[in-house]
């Protein structure tokens, strides 16, 4: 058959004879979605105690007073002596006239030390597990697809 629906025109064959084309076959393919397993996946987290080990470092200062009481002109600045700070201590005196006295110096002298610390520290991991789960296979129709049976 044509696009319009109406027969073919009879054909002849070599020896003249006219042919007429009854019935012409053609096919239809259709597809269908068939299940065939399925698979879960499921997480789990995981803890695990780790010692966790680092170099901490721990400053002092000690402080010594070293007295001068010596006079003075002006006021002296903070100064550093090697790893010593000097910080100057003044105090003024009232005589008839006035003068700079320094009475001390405070020397501060800084150590460090490094210290060993353990600590124990929970650590969590995440697993996936995938498992296959089977089904036995089952065709999903469309809703316009017939059963064999009908």
């Amino acid at each position: 058959m044509t696009a319009d629906n109406s027969p073919p025109p009879a054909r002849s064959s070599d020896g003249g004879d006219a042919v007429i084309p009854l019935h012409d076959e053609s096919v239809t393919v259709e597809k269908q979605r068939v299940e065939r397993s399925r698979v879960r996946v499921t997480t789990r987290v995981s803890e695990r105690e780790q010692i966790v080990r680092e170099a901490l470092e721990h400053e002092e200062a000690t402080v010594t007073r070293v007295p001068i009481d010596r006079e003075i002109d002006a006021h002296p600045s903070i100064r550093q002596e090697g790893d010593v700070t000097v910080i100057p201590l003044v105090e003024e005196v009232l005589v008839v006239e006035r003068r700079l006295v320094l009475r001390e110096e405070l020397h501060i002298r800084k150590s460090r030390r490094t210290v060993e610390v353990e600590q124990p520290v929970t650590l969590r991991s995440e697993d996936a597990v995938v498992e296959r789960v089977t089904a036995p296979p089952s065709p999903v129709r469309s809703p316009n697809q017939t059963s064999p049976e009908e």
